[in-house]
């Protein structure tokens, strides 16, 4: 039995399917994603969803859907489904579907009467194309499939109204037709492996409404655009590949070219294997170089989050040369930065205070997967001007004081990653001064460097430098932010310690080279198992702290209101499960295996195959957000090498 397989009686429960979403992605900026019944319920929702970077750097939805037709002995049967007002639902497609199996590729199973026909969907790697073979299992009579394409041809974050200004032309091409609604857009291609009939027959299908974006509070009422119509018998056991992208495809092979790209694909058949998928999906490679997204459907290449999610999404799951390949680009970046001061165009947020920290952990855990030797020889001159350009004082906003300890401005912009903004982009937590993550991340990467530098005698003046500083960051560190509860302070501003319970701290119990000692580690771990912990990550807040919201939900100014103010976050868990290990050794393992039992949970939730952005602080833990959020799959995919591999603490 498939791993993620969902039955008829699942399907056709509209209340149940539709918060259940797929997404497939070609690891170059292009998606599909949509509901398991292939109802859109998102603006970022599409069949073919692709990056116009001559338009802009948003993604564009070229072809929302196509609606399939059965036809036998003259009557059709519609498989697709849109809702439009008044909680119509239209056609109802979702009525035919017998099962849906998403282990290699997401497959539908439809029976219509005495009809069972097979619809399998896949995103070619690295090109702007989606192919869906449609197999018919059985039938007892003649049977037409007739294909209506939904275009849009807008931006991902917009929405498409009737207008005159769309181009309703189109050009015959080998088994198919290219067409493109407005200038500036490429041309899309829709073809099949069997020449079908076009009947060009073009009409405006108004008020498609999307559910997610109402309960959002935002506009959530669009106007498609059908140009007609493209009909096919089809055989038994014979496939017909359809196939819509942005360059003319040879249509004779078409059907090797589903079979290669299957080929490579990891079957989703346990939670490991949902989490490799998923993390490969977060891949992007550019002209400009190779990167994480943070994110989909909505979320772009953002630096901070990239470096957060990059051991886990690639190291942890065996995928070493993709490590190499997007910290590779990282260094030319960071190189160009501390150069010029200009923050990079494809990574954002590259002249954020703590994002050179992040980056020297992330080569420390490369060293933990490869040697010091080999970190060295390849990141090492990269982590040792990132250390020296902060010490020198050359960071915009990241200095170091006479106590050792790191202190950055966060009163204007956010400068730490609960990045929550008032709407003239003031932050709504204000960390300002001694951050404890900062910290914590900045003490850490001033002992691996003297760890990887020892004994290199042509760095002993630097190494000295950084032992120096580190031993005064350990002392202040201690004295700065553990207080008499055991547990640390979030940040300290001059005489102002921010009393909050949160998160932040378990990265300086987590880490390798914690500033605390194991029994100061141990209180304040305790104090985050008993106040944040939750089987779906740890709470940005504790319940007992003021202002605590565990409901990320309303329109968007409460939502970005209530982002850190309890909404509990998976990827959180990668420190604390390397901390709890850390100070209960072997004992630990049990409990931690059973909190995965919660992430395990939440592969047929939300984004099937994957982990939300965040979700609710309490019961029942919903998924909120991003259906995909590259951080939480790669420390969740790291605690599962922890547990398997434990000669790694």
């Amino acid at each position: 039995m498939s791993y993620l397989k969902f039955d008829k009686n699942l399907m056709i429960n509209l209340e149940q399917s539709l918060h259940k979403e797929i997404l497939r992605t070609n690891q170059s900026g292009a998606y599909h994603c949509t509901t398991i019944v292939g109802c859109n319920t998102r603006k970022q929702h599409g069949l073919l969803v692709i990056p116009v970077p001559e338009l802009d750097d948003d993604n564009h939805v070229l072809l929302s859907s196509l609606d399939e037709t059965v036809i036998q002995h003259g009557a059709p049967f519609n498989l697709g489904i849109h809702k439009y007002n008044g909680n119509v639902f239209s056609p109802n497609g979702h009525k035919y579907i017998r099962e849906y199996d998403c282990e290699r590729v997401p497959t539908h199973t439809f029976r219509v009467g005495g009809v069972i026909l097979k619809r399998e969907k896949i995103f070619i790697t690295n090109e702007n194309r989606i192919l869906i073979r449609y197999t018919l299992v059985e039938a007892h009579s003649k049977t037409t499939l007739q294909f209506r394409p939904f275009l849009a041809f807008r931006n991902a974050n917009d929405l498409c109204v009737e207008n005159s200004v769309a181009s309703r032309e189109y050009q015959e091409t080998t088994n198919g037709i290219s067409t493109c609604m407005y200038a500036g857009y490429p041309t899309l291609y829709m073809q099949f492996n069997h020449k079908p009939r076009f009947v060009f027959d073009p009409h405006w299908y108004n008020g498609i409404q999307y559910i997610k974006d109402q309960e959002r509070g935002i506009p959530y009422t669009e106007d498609l655009y059908v140009p007609g119509y493209f009909e096919i018998d089809i055989k038994k056991g014979e496939p017909i590949v359809f196939s819509a992208g942005t360059s003319e495809v040879n249509t004779r092979a078409l059907t090797k070219m589903y079979e290669d790209e299957i080929k490579s694909r990891t079957p989703r058949t346990s939670f490991y294997n949902c989490l490799k998928n998923s993390a490969k999906q977060f891949y992007i490679s550019t002209k400009h170089g190779h990167y994480i997204i943070a994110g989909y459907p909505w979320f772009k290449i953002r630096a901070r989050d990239q470096f957060i999610a990059l051991p886990g999404c690639t190291l942890s799951v065996h995928h070493r040369p993709d490590f190499e390949a997007i910290m590779d680009t990282a260094a030319l970046a960071f190189d160009k930065w501390m150069k010029t001061l200009e923050p990079d165009k494809h990574l954002q947020g590259i002249d954020l205070p703590d994002v050179p920290l992040w980056a020297i952990w992330d080569v420390q855990r490369y060293s933990h997967d490869q040697s010091n030797e080999i970190a060295r020889n390849r990141y090492g001159n990269m982590c040792k001007s990132l250390i020296n350009f902060i010490i020198d004082g050359k960071h915009p906003n990241l200095r170091v004081d006479d106590n050792g300890l790191v202190w950055t401005d966060g009163t204007k912009k956010p400068m730490s990653w609960m990045d929550a903004a008032n709407p003239d982009g003031t932050p709504m937590i204000p960390r300002t001064g001694y951050l404890v993550e900062f910290n914590a991340l900045w003490y850490n990467a001033l002992m691996f460097l003297q760890e990887i530098y020892d004994g290199v005698a042509e760095e002993q003046t630097n190494v000295a430098r950084w032992k120096a500083i580190s031993l005064k960051a350990k002392t202040a560190f201690v004295d700065t932010f553990l207080n008499d509860y055991g547990y640390l302070y979030d940040y300290v501003n001059g005489t102002y310690t921010d009393l909050s319970v949160r998160p932040n701290m378990v990265i300086a119990v987590g880490i390798d080279y914690s500033p605390l000692d194991r029994r100061q580690r141990k209180v304040a771990l305790d104090v985050i198992t008993r106040e944040l912990l939750t089987p779906k990550g740890l709470r940005t807040l504790s319940p007992k702290s003021f202002g605590y919201n565990p409901w990320y939900v309303g329109n968007p100014e409460q939502r970005e209101r209530a982002y850190f103010t309890g909404s509990a976050r998976p990827w959180l868990m990668g420190f604390y499960s390397y901390a709890y290990v850390k100070v209960f050794g072997m004992g630990g393992i049990s409990f931690i295996e059973r909190m995965m039992i919660g992430f395990e949970d939440e592969m047929k939730e939300g984004g099937i195959g994957t982990l939300s952005e965040l979700y609710d602080g309490n019961p029942p833990f919903t998924g909120r957000g991003a259906i995909s959020y590259a951080a939480n799959v790669g420390h969740i995919c790291w605690v599962l090498r922890l547990l398997k591999n434990l000669d790694v603490v």
